[in-house]
C-alpha cells in the first residue's frame, strides 16, 4: 500500500518514453548516459586526425556542444529540444556511426596525401544514359562575348558608352532594357 501511495506518484512525474515512432528504433531508457559515453569516446578518438585537419574540427566542436548540453540537462526531452537533432536514440546511432567513421578516416588517411601526387582525370565519350541530365548550359548571349572582348582587352569602358549612345540594351551596360 506505501508503494502504490509513494512510488506511482513518483514514477508519473518521471517521463518515460514508450516508443520513439521510428520502425526499429527502440527506446533506450538510459540514453543521456549513453549519449555522455559516445561523445567522451569519440572525443578521445578523434585525437588521432591531425589536429588541423577540417575534419577533427568539426567532429570536436559539434561533439563538445552536444556533450555539454548532455551533461547540462537531465531530461531526454530536454535534450532532443535543446540539440535540435532528432531523438535521442536518433542521436545516439549517429554518434555511433561517427565512431565508425573515425577509424575509417585514420584507416584511410586522407589528409596524408603527398604534395607530388597528381590525380588522374578519365574522360570519354561513352554515351550519357537517357535517365541522366546532361546539365549543359545553353548558347551566351552575343552582349556576353562582346563584354569579355572589352575586358580582355581594357576598351569596357568604351563598350559600355557605345551601347548607351546606341541606345542598345546591352548586358555590357550593366542596366536593364526600359520598356
Amino acid at each position: 500500500m506505501f508503494l502504490r501511495r509513494v512510488a506511482r506518484p513518483l514514477m508519473m512525474m518521471a517521463k518515460v518514453k514508450e516508443t520513439t515512432g521510428i520502425v526499429g528504433l527502440e527506446v533506450v531508457p538510459n540514453a543521456r548516459e549513453v549519449l555522455i559515453g559516445l561523445y567522451t569516446k569519440t572525443l578521445e578518438e578523434i585525437k588521432a586526425v591531425p589536429e588541423g585537419e577540417g575534419y577533427r574540427k568539426a567532429v570536436e566542436s559539434f561533439t563538445r556542444q552536444r556533450l555539454n548540453v548532455c551533461k547540462e540537462e537531465e531530461d531526454w526531452e530536454a535534450i532532443e529540444k535543446k540539440l535540435g537533432c532528432g531523438q535521442v536514440e536518433e542521436l545516439i546511432e549517429e554518434a555511433q556511426d561517427e565512431l565508425k567513421l573515425i577509424g575509417h578516416m585514420i584507416e584511410w588517411n586522407p589528409w596524408d596525401i603527398p604534395d607530388d601526387y597528381e590525380c588522374e582525370v578519365i574522360e570519354n565519350d561513352a554515351p550519357v544514359p537517357k535517365h541522366v541530365p546532361l546539365h549543359r548550359p545553353g548558347p551566351l548571349p552575343e552582349e556576353f562575348y562582346k563584354t569579355l572582348e572589352a575586358v580582355n582587352t581594357g576598351t569596357l569602358k568604351d563598350a559600355i558608352s557605345v551601347s548607351k549612345n546606341e541606345e542598345d540594351p546591352a548586358i555590357a551596360s550593366g542596366k536593364a532594357p526600359a520598356n
